[in-house]
C-alpha cells in the first residue's frame, strides 16, 4: 500500500500528470475575482472565503478522471484487484494519494490566495481549516464517478458533471463554517463537526467502489 501511494503521487506530480494543471487553474481562478469584484475591499473580504472554496472545488474536478485511468490504460487495473489487499483498501489509498498531489498543495496556498481579496487572520485561518477537513470528501465523492467513467472514451467531461451535484453539500458546510468563524452571530462548530462527518461518510462509501466492474473487466 506505501509502494502504490508513492506510485500515484509521483505520477500525478510529473509532467502531464495534471496536478500542475489543477493548481495553475486555481491561482488563475483566484486572481481574478479581484479584477471582476472590483475594488471594493470590504466585499472581497466578505465573499473571498466563498470564493476560495469553488476554486478549490473546481480545480479538484479537473484531475479526478485520473484516478484510475492510468491503471485502466495499462492493464495493471486487473493486477490490483488480484492483490491479496482487499479492494477496498486499494481505493481508499489511491483516493488518498490523489489528494496528496491534487488537492493538498490547493489547500497549503488557500491562506496566501485569500490575502488577494483582504480576507482577515480568522478568515484565512477557517478556511484553510475546513480545506483541509472538507476537501477529503470532494475526492471520495470523485472517486464513484471515476469508477463509473473509467471505461468512457471521454469519461473526463463526465465525471466534473456527475460529482459537482454531490459536492454541493460539503461545499455549503465548508463556506458556512468559514463565514461563522468571522462571525459573531454563528457558531463555528456544528458546521465544521458536519463538514467532518461528511468526510467520514464519503471516505467510508468511497472505499466500496469497483474500478473493475465499472471498466467491464
Amino acid at each position: 500500500m506505501g509502494a502504490l501511494f508513492r506510485r500515484d503521487v509521483v505520477l500525478s506530480i510529473r509532467a502531464g500528470g495534471g496536478a500542475l494543471v489543477g493548481l495553475l487553474f486555481f491561482l488563475c481562478v483566484v486572481a481574478t475575482v479581484p479584477f471582476g469584484v472590483g475594488p471594493d475591499l470590504a466585499l472581497l473580504a466578505r465573499i473571498g472565503p466563498a470564493m476560495v472554496w469553488i476554486a478549490v472545488l473546481l480545480s479538484t474536478l479537473i484531475g479526478l478522471d485520473r484516478l484510475f485511468r492510468t491503471e485502466r490504460d495499462d492493464g495493471s487495473l486487473d493486477i490490483l484487484k488480484m492483490q491479496d489487499e482487499p479492494l477496498v483498501l486499494i481505493v481508499l489509498v489511491k483516493c488518498l494519494a490523489h489528494w496528496t498531489a491534487y488537492v493538498l498543495p490547493l489547500v497549503i496556498l488557500s491562506p496566501v490566495m485569500g490575502l488577494l481579496m483582504n480576507v482577515g487572520p480568522r478568515g484565512l485561518g477557517a478556511a484553510f481549516l475546513t480545506l483541509l477537513a472538507g476537501s477529503p470528501a470532494i475526492t471520495f465523492i470523485g472517486a464513484a464517478g471515476a469508477a463509473i467513467a473509467v471505461s468512457l472514451p471521454r469519461g473526463g467531461l463526465l465525471v466534473p458533471i456527475l460529482i459537482l451535484p454531490l459536492s454541493i453539500p460539503v461545499l455549503i458546510f465548508g463556506v458556512g463554517a468559514s463565514y461563522a468563524a468571522t462571525s459573531q452571530i454563528e457558531a463555528f462548530m456544528p458546521p465544521f463537526l458536519i463538514l467532518v462527518a461528511l468526510t467520514l461518510f464519503c471516505g467510508c462509501r468511497a472505499a466500496r467502489c469497483k474500478p473493475g466492474l465499472a471498466s467491464g473487466r
